[in-house]
This record gives C-alpha cells, sequence and structure tokens, in this order.
C-alpha cells in the first residue's frame, strides 16, 4: 500500500511542522515540506493526497512584502475547489479564508497568545474529524489578525470568547483553524521573544516552562488523534462531512 502524500507548505521558518508533521508520519503519511519562498509550490495539488498549510508572522494579503503568499492563495483556491482534504493552520486558515471569499482583518479585541480553550459548535459534534474532541479543546494561540468573515457556504466548528471564527470547513474536506496544534515550547517561547506585543496579550505565567510542558502534552492529548484522522481521511478510510444541507425559505 503506497504512502498517503500530503503537501505541506511553510510560509514561515519560525513555525515548521513540529510534532504535527510527526503525528501524520506515524499514522502512514509522506510529507513533502515546501519552505517559502525558497522552495516554491507547485501550480496545482494533481498528485497528493492532501494539502496543509502552516502559519507565519505575516499577514494574510502582505503581498508587496511577501509577493509568493498570491500563489499559496491561489493554490489553497484550488484544493478546495478539488475538495482536496485540506488544513490550513493559523495565518493557513486566514490564506485559505481569503482565497475562497472571507475577509482577515487585525482583530479589534487586540491579539490572541498563549494556551487556552476554543468551544465546539453544533457542526463540530457530526464533523468526521472534530466530533471526537472534547468540548473545549485545548489550543495554543498567537495571532493579531483575525477571521473577521468565514466564506460563504462555511461550516463553523469552534469559537472563542474573544473571536467567533476559529475553526470552519468548506465543502467535505477542506478545513482552517485559526489557533495553533503544531508547537513545541521552545517554537512559543522564540515566538514571545521576538512578537512582544502579541505575547503580552497571554495571561501572566503563560510563557513560564513548566505551564507550556503541560499544555503541550494537553495539545497532544486532544490534537495527535485528530492528525491520525486527517491521514484517514486523506487516505479515503474515513467517510467526510455530510455537504450542509440547504434550506429554503419559509413561507
Amino acid at each position: 500500500m503506497s504512502a498517503t502524500r500530503i503537501l505541506v507548505v511553510q510560509p514561515d521558518p519560525s513555525d515548521p511542522p513540529g510534532p504535527l508533521g510527526d503525528w501524520l508520519t506515524e499514522a502512514g503519511a509522506e510529507l513533502e515540506l515546501r519552505r517559502m519562498p525558497a522552495d516554491g509550490i507547485p501550480d496545482d495539488v494533481g498528485g497528493y493526497d492532501a494539502l496543509i498549510c502552516l502559519g507565519g508572522g505575516m499577514g494574510a494579503e502582505d503581498d508587496t512584502a511577501h509577493p509568493w503568499l498570491a500563489d499559496v492563495r491561489r493554490l489553497l483556491a484550488r484544493a478546495a475547489a478539488q475538495d482536496l482534504p485540506t488544513l490550513g493552520v493559523c495565518l493557513g486558515a486566514q490564506l485559505l479564508a481569503v482565497a475562497t471569499g472571507g475577509r482577515v482583518v487585525r482583530g479589534d479585541r487586540g491579539p490572541e497568545a498563549g494556551p487556552g480553550l476554543v468551544s465546539k459548535k453544533d457542526a463540530a459534534w457530526t464533523d468526521p474529524l472534530f466530533a471526537d474532541l472534547p468540548l473545549l479543546p485545548d489550543v495554543l494561540q498567537f495571532h493579531a489578525d483575525v477571521i473577521e468573515s468565514l466564506p460563504g457556504q462555511a461550516e463553523l466548528l469552534a469559537s472563542s470568547p474573544r473571536y467567533r471564527n476559529q475553526a470552519f470547513r468548506l465543502n467535505r474536506r477542506v478545513y482552517g483553524i485559526q489557533f495553533h496544534i503544531e508547537t513545541t515550547p521552545g517554537v512559543v517561547l522564540d515566538w514571545a521573544a521576538n512578537a512582544v506585543k502579541v505575547a503580552a496579550a497571554a495571561k501572566d505565567g503563560a510563557f513560564e516552562p513548566h505551564t507550556l510542558a503541560q499544555s503541550h502534552a494537553d495539545l497532544a492529548q486532544t490534537w495527535r488523534p485528530f492528525a491520525h484522522r486527517f491521514v484517514d481521511l486523506a487516505a479515503a478510510r474515513l467517510e467526510p462531512a455530510n455537504r450542509k444541507p440547504r434550506t429554503l425559505p419559509l413561507t
């Protein structure tokens, strides 16, 4: 049986695949990592079973400083149009949202940073990737931009008290998560040192070594099975979500 091929786009050196990459490979995936902009990306997703786009410090439409972002958005749009199993993480989710008709802005309630929780929405309970997550999954936040509006027909899967659009699904196999699940304590400490204004939004003690160690143990317990399910979805071993039912206006 051939391995499940996943194209992983890394927009920023500061956000590697980390544990997420390990969880995917242990579930049988073969990762092809493209570090931007040096490695470039293909024009389409032919030959891949899935696509993942990781996070980064730039804005989703910061094309002046990072002109290759337009290529990443085009690739995500093509993956979404083909309903290829796709996962956008933080910036990756924002790029996916913009590429498919959503809107990303600077959050008017300030950044989200540090370990936290999100709350599953109704659609998550019947979603193949999200159904088995706890009601309040542990996540790691570190962002100042937010997804203000989701693409049309997107299903909202998770929210936080500060910002509503924390996780969503397009079609049957295309996902975006505003938070991080791929970090290590060292990665987070580097972010906090280099983005002081964002880090200042975290609770007191959020970046203490014992706090980060415990939060990453919680992340692994919650999101390692999620990563395995994503590989199963890409390998067609897991049934995708049902399409959002069309509703007629009441008369």
